[in-house]
């Protein structure tokens, strides 16, 4: 396989899509925050104050999942440089480092989707109250 600069160029798109993600995510998360943390101050409803909890847990996660997503961007940026200062060997060390960090950015997005579960189920709960 040859290794050019467009190597990892292809997964700019990719990154700059799953941070858009990410940031939606957050944003949802914190307007979600935001609501919850009214209704607790106006009736101390337990659902809630653990509700609140879990979202502490997600916008935790959802921190290191764009983290890792930033590094793997900037992992990308620092590759194609390599390449273009025609060092080849480090530029694929330091692609492959830019694809772990992408890997672990989605395995602690995946996370936070199991969490984000648990805090649709606190939600059905209070219903069957």
């Amino acid at each position: 396989m040859e290794f050019t600069i467009s190597t990892p160029a292809l997964l700019f798109s990719a990154i700059s899509l799953l941070m858009l993600a990410y940031t939606n995510r957050f944003l949802a998360l914190a307007s979600l925050i935001r609501q919850h943390i009214q209704l607790y101050e106006s009736g101390k409803d337990e659902n809630i104050l653990k509700q609140i909890q879990n979202f502490k847990k997600r916008l935790n996660i959802i921190k290191y999942t764009q983290i890792f997503g930033v590094l793997s961007f900037l992992l990308c940026v620092i590759s194609m440089f390599l390449i273009f200062l025609n060092m080849p060997t480090a530029a694929e060390i330091v692609f492959g480092a830019s694809l772990i960090a992408l890997f672990i950015s989605l395995a602690v997005s995946l996370q936070e989707i199991f969490l984000s579960i648990g805090a649709l189920n606190i939600e059905m709960n209070r219903l069957k109250k």
